[in-house]
This record gives structure tokens, sequence and C-alpha cells, in this order.
């Protein structure tokens, strides 16, 4: 049976699962989430951990929450998937992906959830406060950025992508940061992204803040 993964493709997390089956060329079946099909809602609220939130992943009865997670499971028990953590760089790779997930990805959501919030009057205090939080999160990566994205994907590209996607309309990367700025480009060019980009393009218009399609 094909691995189920339940997600939306305008979805961030849901893009970090999917870069990760995309690299490892595992096939899977994808349940849209939206009004449409209240089944695959019911499945993720049930399955989708407190919140019910997605990426929900069954790989034939054993279910996964979680973006992180997922890929921690395809790695260890899929063979093809293995050299997503490659066991000699496991902890700093783990690392990684923590930074761009808690420092980049959610700070940005941030921003975005105040102005869904109240698109009028969002509180502009606590959208800055994040902005700043991302600035930082750049000066930290920049140099390191040259090191990534250069050889097989790994759990720390699956999770950048889509960091730095999203991130960069909220608050765009610097002058100052070039190195992240060429990373974010050489994601962007990867075959297991660009399938992302490309299926999530019809809903951009859903995205409250920068300019969504100059990318």
């Amino acid at each position: 049976m094909l691995i189920e993964l339940y997600g939306h493709p305008f979805s961030s997390y849901t893009w970090k699962a999917q870069i990760a089956f995309h690299a490892a060329d595992l096939d899977y079946k994808f349940h849209m989430l939206d009004p449409g099909h209240p089944d695959n809602l019911a499945f993720v609220a049930a399955h989708g951990g407190p919140f019910g939130k997605f990426p929900v992943m069954d790989d034939n009865g054993t279910v996964v929450f979680e973006a992180t997670s997922i890929i921690e499971h395809l790695a260890a028990h899929h063979q093809k998937a293995s050299g997503l953590i490659p066991s000699g760089r496991a902890e700093k790779l783990r690392q990684m992906d923590r930074v761009f997930d808690n420092y980049v990805m959610n700070v940005m959501q941030v921003v975005v959830d105040e102005q869904l919030r109240n698109p009028e009057g969002p509180d502009t205090a606590r959208q800055e406060e994040a902005r700043a939080k991302l600035r930082r999160a750049y000066a930290w990566l920049e140099p390191r950025a040259d090191l990534l994205c250069r050889g097989p994907l790994t759990l720390v590209e699956c999770a950048a992508a889509p960091s730095l996607f999203y991130a960069d309309w909220v608050e765009q990367i610097g002058d100052d940061c070039p190195d992240l700025k060429a990373l974010r480009a050489r994601l962007l060019a990867l075959p297991e992204v660009v399938r992302c980009v490309d299926a999530a393009y019809p809903y951009r218009h859903l995205f409250p803040l920068g300019d969504p399609h100059r990318d």
C-alpha cells in the first residue's frame, strides 16, 4: 500500500514532509485538507496531535504527525529515505532543523497570524518584534548558509526550503545576508522543491503579506 500523507499544498510544514518524499523518491498518496474533503479533515482532527495539526502520515497503519517526526520515520523505516538523516551527521542536522522550524518558520507565522487575526488593525508592535527576530535569525544563519544544499537533500534542506520561501515574503532577506539569499535561490531551484512551489501557486492569494507573486 502507498504511504498516505494528509496536508495542504500551501502549508509550509506539508512542504517539508513532501520534499522528503520527493528526495527519497517514495511514492505516496496525498489527501487534500479543505472543506470539500471532510473525511480527511476528520482524520487529521483525530490523529494530528493535541490541536489536530497537519501534516499527518499513515504508513500502513503507523500514524505519525509533525513534519520532522514524519521525516525521522521515513529515514528509519524506508531504505530509500535513510540519507535524509545520515548517522554521522544526525545530531547537527537535527539541531539545524530545529533552528529553521523554531527561529524562522514559527517566527514568520507570528506575523502572518497577527495579520489574519485583524487585517484592518494588526498588532504592529508584535509583528515588528517578530520581524526583528527574523533578522536576527538571518544574521545567525548567514555564515552557515553556504554549507547547506551542497549535496544530497537532508532533513535540514527539507526544513530550510519552506522556511526561507515564506519568511522572505514577511521580512525580505537583506543585502547583508548574500549567502542566505543564495541558499534560498538554490533551494527553490531544486526539482523536489519546485514540485511544491508549483502545487502551491494557486493558493498564493491567501498569503496576507508581502509580494507572494515575485517568486
